[in-house]
């Protein structure tokens, strides 16, 4: 893939990123960071990127434009479609988005086959408890001290797998990650008496500094840019060799949720904002730390993952 293939693919996702108009200042402030983060990698001449998208100085026209090969076309769609439903299910605003890339990138109606399994992903309910459209804030309800230790071992396999998903090439199984921290963060709730919903779980999220959609657009970016994430002659990448992702961003954001959640949760949900960011910057860099030590176990993860099934995963998880 081209340099200029490459941001192309980096802008359409960031115009994904804002085209509903919705996000909160804090998450553009990621965004932003995460652009100007990707703008330094690989030789890349991104510097203004963020403020073009935001100013509306590039068009779909000419990001299509730039994407010659029908693989970079489809990497690009795929992207936008899972940026689009990183924090949940698509807006009108979005589908409408994904249709105009679609036709603009000429690709055919199958693309629509992988939006759907996206939309299919991102719509999985964050327990069996929560229904569709629950809106209610978390209840507490009874329940008996829960084993930390088992909670532990819980936390430190969600962040082997998501750490797993994270050297996998597909799209789809990067998206896989965020809802799955979020089942994590239901499970370490429900373990201390509280019935949470998707809602309260994504604010409980943004409060330690974990955006949603940024997440996806740092660790797709930083796949896509390490030659990892794509397709070669219609068939998916595969093999782990010397794929690892420099960063295991996904195993330290996800041990670093898990053991800030069971502190939350366990202390009755009485610490502050700033203690909760505190804590969770403080834990991430212990979970970058781990990253290397559990690294066989994460590789050895990712070779038994089925990238077919990654929506039976997030459901059974």
């Amino acid at each position: 893939m081209t340099p200029s293939e490459t941001t192309a693919i980096v802008t359409l996702s960031l115009l994904a990123a804002f085209v509903d108009g919705e996000k909160h200042e804090r998450e553009r402030a990621e965004i932003k960071r995460i652009a100007e983060g990707l703008s330094q990698a690989d030789g890349l001449n991104l510097p203004t990127l963020y403020q073009d998208v935001l100013m509306k100085r590039v068009s779909l026209a000419s990001v299509a434009g730039a994407l010659k090969s029908t693989e970079s076309r489809q990497l690009a769609y795929e992207m936008a479609v899972c940026v689009c439903d990183a924090d949940g299910t698509q807006s009108e605003a979005e589908r409408m988005f994904l249709m105009d890339v679609r036709t603009s990138l000429g690709l055919d109606a199958s693309a629509g086959g992988f939006s759907q399994r996206a939309e299919e992903i991102a719509a999985v309910p964050v327990g069996a408890a929560v229904g569709a459209g629950a809106a209610t804030a978390a209840v507490a309800v009874a329940a008996n001290a829960p084993d930390s230790a088992e909670l532990d071992k819980s936390i430190l396999n969600a962040a082997i797998l998501n750490g797993a998903l994270e050297l996998l090439p597909e799209t789809l199984s990067t998206m896989a990650i965020i809802p799955l921290q979020m089942k994590l963060v239901y499970r370490i709730g429900q373990a201390h008496g509280y019935q949470l919903d998707s809602g309260h779980i994504k604010d409980f999220l943004a409060t330690v500094g974990v955006g949603l959609t940024s997440q996806y657009l740092e660790q797709a970016g930083r796949k896509l840019l390490g030659g990892l994430l794509g397709k070669v002659g219609g068939g998916l990448l595969r093999g782990l060799g010397n794929q690892a992702v420099s960063s295991g961003m996904s195993f330290a954001s996800t041990y670093a949720l898990g053991h800030v959640a069971k502190r939350y949760y366990a202390g009755g949900r009485t610490l502050s904002t700033q203690m909760l960011k505190d804590a969770f910057s403080g834990v991430v860099k212990e979970g970058q730390g781990l990253q290397t030590q559990y690294l066989p176990a994460i590789q050895e993860k990712a070779r038994t993952l089925d990238a077919g099934k990654i929506l039976s995963l997030v459901r059974g998880a």
